[in-house]
C-alpha cells in the first residue's frame, strides 16, 4: 500500500465539494481516482510543494482504490520508476498526494468539468492542454 490514511487539503476539498455537485458522483474516492489518473496522464513530474493535510476529508489506502487499490499501486510506482525519483514508500507517498492533488486542481480548473458528461468526454481526449489551463496547481 502507498500510504495507509489519505488527507485532502482544504483547498482540495473545496474543489472536490464543486465537482460532487457538478457531476452528481457523492463519492471523494471516486473523484480522487479520477484525477488521480488524469495527472498521471500528464507527462510532467508533477511540481514540488507541501500540501497541507488540513481538511476533515480522510480515506484509507483501500477506500481510495477500492477493488482496484493494487493496480493503483502498481501506477504510482511505475510513474516513479519512469520518472527516475525511486521506489521507497516516502517517495511513493510523496508523488501519490502531488499527483492527486495535481489532478483535482486539473478537473477543477477554469470551469473545466460541468457534468458527468464532460468528465466522461475527458477520459476520451489528449489532456497536455490541462497544464495551460489550471495554472495554479493548488
Amino acid at each position: 500500500m502507498i500510504i495507509k490514511q489519505i488527507t485532502l487539503s482544504n483547498h482540495a476539498k473545496d474543489q472536490l465539494s464543486r465537482l460532487k455537485g457538478k457531476t452528481g458522483i457523492q463519492n471523494w474516492n471516486v473523484l480522487c481516482r479520477w484525477a488521480v489518473c488524469l495527472s498521471l496522464r500528464e507527462p510532467t513530474v508533477p511540481m514540488e510543494m507541501v500540501i497541507p493535510s488540513d481538511s476533515n476529508v480522510e480515506m484509507s489506502w483501500h477506500v481510495f482504490g477500492g477493488d482496484h487499490h493494487e493496480i493503483f499501486e502498481a501506477l504510482i510506482i511505475q510513474r516513479c520508476i519512469n520518472d527516475n525519483l525511486g521506489t521507497d514508500p516516502a517517495t511513493l507517498s510523496k508523488y501519490f498526494r502531488l499527483h492527486l492533488h495535481r489532478g483535482i486542481s486539473y478537473l477543477s480548473s477554469s470551469n473545466l468539468i460541468k457534468s458527468i458528461e464532460d468528465l466522461l468526454t475527458l477520459a476520451t481526449e489528449n489532456t497536455l492542454f490541462l497544464k495551460e489551463e489550471a495554472g495554479n496547481y493548488l
